[in-house]
């Protein structure tokens, strides 16, 4: 009795590890995407200071997120050899060094460089920490904390955003790098403790390029692994080339500054940070075959609706609106990846993520290049492309359901 009372006790205390290494992971994945998205905003204002067009000084958008999700194919091979803790905190001692470094840059050419550089050294802690996920809970369980994390994409995304506008004016866009890198030094130090569970290298034997390709391959072999990865990339196509450019759509269609553009993005984290756990559990108790399709149409419809001449609180309630599509799609197809990947947990998750910050990175080139035909025009071509993708979803994702818990 005493045995499993024991035993039982120390099961609860892995758990609740686990459960505040799920938050702390949550934390970085939250300052990664506050620093990739707080020089969205600020795009005007450096246009300005480095007298360049803005459309020049928008290239520091994809510099950071196409790398990012090219260097994740490598990080995701490599902790599948290597362990997970190694990569991870490896990966966010190179984002505090190079997100430091950036207050450095004197041109816009640095400035796109050092970005370049960032984004290759900081994209092994958030696939790693969602594939982290995808072995440590089960199936039915991942909702949850996969909600978490892609709340903390979302939220992050925002508040930088917001924070990168509010706080330019007081710090300078020097100071804004140099406190997100103090940021992370003070994160690095909170993950250490937890370094156990983050994961020993594998027992596998010596992996070679043809091994790597064929893995690939065969994540992609099936009409599972095909519909969720294209859907992943569309998807984030199309958040990215919107949220990436609603910073000039303020300051154009309502003539905000940067404070103002700021407090009208600060709503597109809000549904990851309160709903994100909730639609994970809506996910986990019925599945994916409708959230899906539905989130890809609020999607769609927010953007239709911003093309619309509405005042300035109801198009920042439409963004509310964006980022809940988001919310319902990228984190419940990457509880689907978590079901790919098998023994190639790493692999598969960072295939997943290379596809979202190829995508996003695509996403602000395709829209930024679409704006030549005017704000309106580039809104109604990505909403017809993601509603199309709505409908089409329904059929592609029917199979995804919950698989019924076996009885106690």
């Amino acid at each position: 009795m005493e045995k499993a009372v024991a035993a039982e006790s120390s099961a609860a205390l892995e758990e609740n590890r686990r459960e505040r290494l799920v938050r702390l992971l949550a934390g970085a994945t939250f300052l990664i995407f506050f620093q990739a998205y707080m020089v969205a905003p600020l795009i005007p204002r450096l246009s300005t200071i480095f007298a360049v067009s803005a459309q020049t000084v928008g290239l520091i958008v994809p510099a950071y997120l196409i790398p990012y999700g090219l260097s994740t194919l490598v990080y995701g091979v490599l902790s599948d050899r290597l362990g997970r803790r190694r990569i991870m905190l490896a990966s966010l001692t190179a984002f505090v060094l190079l997100t430091g470094l950036t207050a450095a840059a004197r041109s816009v050419s640095e400035l796109v460089t050092i970005r370049l550089l960032t984004g290759l050294g900081a994209s092994g802690v958030v696939p790693l920490g969602l594939a982290l996920i995808g072995q440590v809970y089960p199936y039915e369980r991942r909702g949850r904390p996969l909600g978490w994390l892609f709340g903390a994409m979302a939220g992050g995304a925002a508040f930088g955003s917001t924070f990168g506008a509010l706080l330019e004016p007081w710090l300078g866009w020097r100071g804004i790098f140099l406190v997100v890198s103090a940021l992370g030094v003070v994160m690095l130090g909170l993950l250490l403790p937890y370094r156990g569970l983050l994961g020993e290298a594998l027992a596998t034997p010596p992996t070679t390029m043809v091994d790597v390709l064929r893995g690939y391959r065969a994540l992609l072999a099936t009409g599972r692994g095909q519909r969720t990865y294209a859907y992943v990339l569309l998807n984030s196509i199309f958040h990215s080339g919107v949220f990436t450019w609603l910073g000039l759509y303020f300051a154009q269609r309502h003539g905000l500054g940067e404070v103002g553009i700021g407090l009208a993005l600060l709503g597109y984290g809000v549904p990851g940070f309160v709903l994100g756990p909730i639609i994970g559990r809506a996910a986990d108790r019925w599945g994916r075959r409708w959230l899906v399709p539905a989130g890809l149409g609020i999607a769609g419809l927010a953007a239709l609706f911003l093309m619309l001449e509405v005042p300035v609180v109801v198009a920042a309630l439409i963004v509310t609106l964006l980022s809940l599509g988001y919310d319902m799609t990228q984190p419940l197809l990457a509880g689907i990846v978590t079901a790919l990947g098998g023994k190639r947990a790493g692999q598969a998750m960072g295939l997943n993520v290379f596809c979202l910050f190829v995508g996003f990175g695509l996403g602000s080139l395709v829209f930024g290049e679409a704006l030549s035909l005017g704000f309106s025009d580039a809104l109604a071509i990505f909403a017809a492309i993601q509603l199309a993708a709505a409908f089409a979803a329904i059929p592609f994702f029917r199979s995804e359901t919950t698989p019924a818990r076996p009885r106690p």
